[in-house]
């Protein structure tokens, strides 16, 4: 399931968190990767170990874990920090796949990595290029988001930044261990969640909205782990 959730943070939420990584220096994103995706990645990423890096990355894992549609889709078991990444004068990264485990560096826990999610910090008239392009089943799928709005898709998908040819792209990035491993049992939990939120509103609690949020509750009890 690709999904767009947009408004992640606010305008003014973009501004503030631009406005600090701007004051910081920046390394270089191939120093932050393994062997094989060093050779595929040209960005700039603002490090880990810098005294800002805990507060800001805290400020976005906060607004996706309070955003309704994230949290119904991701079902997060552990989010991995988010980091950020800028693409500018050529930067790239080729087709790859995320790494299946990581290890949060503040907990040390290491996690599987379900979903992908790229938070837009440029708005998409700041730059050339910079698509995010991800691949699946039906084809390849082209994203450029508002700043402050959010693209989830499982971490099993190939893809792609494509090159920056002017202006900078900025953007916060994570994975989430998922409570539903699997991305189709997940993108259904999704379907059948929003279903229910519309005939709630339509229906209220009636006994048929009831009868689908325990079904929906039995099969995230079937499937979790």
């Amino acid at each position: 399931m690709l999904l767009h959730i947009p408004q992640v943070l606010s305008k003014a939420e973009v501004a503030g968190l631009r406005a600090e990584l701007s004051a910081h220096d920046w390394v270089d994103g191939a120093r932050t990767s393994g062997a094989q995706a060093a050779q595929l990645k040209r960005n700039l990423q603002f490090p880990a170990d810098s005294s800002a890096f805990a507060g800001l990355s805290q400020r976005v894992a906060d607004a996706l874990a309070r955003h309704p549609l994230f949290v119904s889709a991701a079902l997060p078991r552990h989010m991995l920090p988010p980091m950020f990444n800028c693409y500018r004068g050529g930067g790239q990264y080729g087709n790859h796949v995320d790494n299946a485990l990581q290890r949060d560096r503040f907990s040390g826990v290491q996690v599987r990595t379900d979903v992908s999610t790229t938070v837009f910090l440029s708005e998409p008239e700041e730059y050339e290029g910079g698509e995010l392009i991800v691949e699946d089943t039906y084809g390849e799928h082209e994203v450029k988001l508002a700043a402050g709005d959010a693209i989830v898709y499982p971490s099993t998908s190939l893809h792609r930044v494509e090159p920056v040819t002017d202006g900078a792209r900025i953007a916060a990035f994570l994975w989430t261990q998922s409570w539903v491993r699997d991305a189709w049992q997940r993108k259904m939990l999704f379907d059948l969640d929003m279903t229910i939120l519309k005939l709630r509103g339509q229906l209220g609690d009636s006994e048929e909205v009831l009868s689908l949020t325990s079904t929906y509750h039995n099969l995230l009890r079937q499937w979790g782990e």
